[in-house]
């Protein structure tokens, strides 16, 4: 049997993540800031060849299914931005975070990576 071929498409990056409490709490601690009503953005400068970002969703937006989907719904957005490396960013979804459509998600994670200047392509 021969193996089965993938079409040809492009794979979206995934980028780093944050996984340990220590980089969280020294992000949070010493990064700029973001707000919306929804997402909360803490970014750090880093002098690292990459960016990795982290996510922080709390019982507060639902319970484990929602707080899952909405954690899957980021990734996603993150995954198709074109980050400038060198950050380490943390994104805290607030209550409400699951009520909002998918869209309306990727309009408020572009624009507060734009606020932050985290996008690659732009001026600084």
């Amino acid at each position: 049997m021969a193996p089965r071929e993938r079409p040809a498409q492009p794979a979206l990056v995934r980028p780093e993540r944050l996984r340990k409490r220590a980089d969280f709490a020294q992000v949070m601690r010493k990064g700029r800031r973001a707000r919306h009503p929804v997402l909360q953005f803490v970014a750090w400068h880093t002098d690292a060849s990459i960016t990795r970002v982290g996510f922080s969703v709390s019982k507060q937006v639902g319970g484990a299914v929602t707080r899952n989907r909405v954690k899957r719904r980021l990734r996603m957005i993150v995954r198709s931005l074109d980050m400038v490396p060198g950050f380490d960013l943390v994104i805290v979804a607030r209550s409400g975070a699951d009520s909002v459509s998918y869209g309306e998600l990727q309009g408020i994670v572009q624009q507060n990576t734009r606020k932050l200047k985290l996008l690659g392509g732009e001026e600084a």
